[in-house]
């Protein structure tokens, strides 16, 4: 027996169609990310959910509390689990970033792990913080299952730290779509696999989507 982690980003939001840096803007979930948030718990509805755990943001806590509305469960925040911070890009577009600090973010798009701009937090801050919290909800509930509900860069972060992953790459290599759906099967806290990896058949159709161009900018390059 082991420890299934129900692994899940948030639906789509009101800035999920604009290309800004949201990660500590507290936006809520749009329409459509609710429905998707729906969708997914209509998948998980008949998992015997043990507990579910979600980063603090409303857009995590309402998918969370969607996609577990067929268990008794209720919804625990852990701070750790909220997405990284992008200080002073908050709230922009990537396009105006670009402009207004071009030497700060060609820095950021060459290493987003080590590098993080003016108040803002890097991919490895964000391991440090994620992955204790994930490992602490794993110890809790051994041999059960569990949903938890967190964000793309950080679950991106997380899944390359499990696996061993280079992370400095994570926004180049790595997809998170909207109520995507990952499963990791822990034997123990230092053994994890994982077995589904950014899954939305339960709203797209048995065929998951391929990634669109804004994965980071490396995509959005035509040569």
């Amino acid at each position: 027996m082991t420890t299934r982690v129900y692994l899940a980003r948030h639906g789509a939001t009101e800035l999920s169609a604009e290309d800004r840096f949201a990660g500590a803007v507290d936006v809520l979930l749009s329409d459509a990310g609710r429905e998707q948030a729906r969708r997914l718990g209509d998948r998980l509805a008949r998992e015997p959910l043990a507990a579910v755990y979600a980063s603090p943001m409303k857009r995590t806590i309402e998918t969370a509390q969607l996609a577990s509305s067929a268990h008794a469960c209720g919804v625990t925040g852990v701070d750790g689990l909220r997405e990284i911070a992008h200080g002073r890009w908050e709230g922009k577009l990537r396009q105006d970033v670009e402009q207004e600090f071009p030497q700060e973010y060609a820095r950021y798009e060459g290493d987003p792990f080590s590098f993080a701009p003016l108040g803002g937090e890097t991919g490895l801050q964000v391991i440090a913080r994620a992955l204790p919290a994930l490992l602490e909800i794993v110890e809790r509930h051994a041999d059960e299952r569990i949903l938890i509900v967190s964000h793309k860069a950080t679950i991106r972060l997380l899944l390359s730290s499990l696996l061993g992953f280079d992370a400095r790459k994570y926004r180049d290599r790595l997809d998170q779509s909207p109520a995507a759906l990952n499963v990791l099967d822990f034997k123990n806290v230092a053994n994890a696999r994982l077995t589904l990896f950014n899954d939305t058949s339960h709203y797209t159709g048995d065929i998951p989507a391929l990634p669109g161009p804004r994965l980071s900018k490396v995509w959005d390059e035509k040569k």
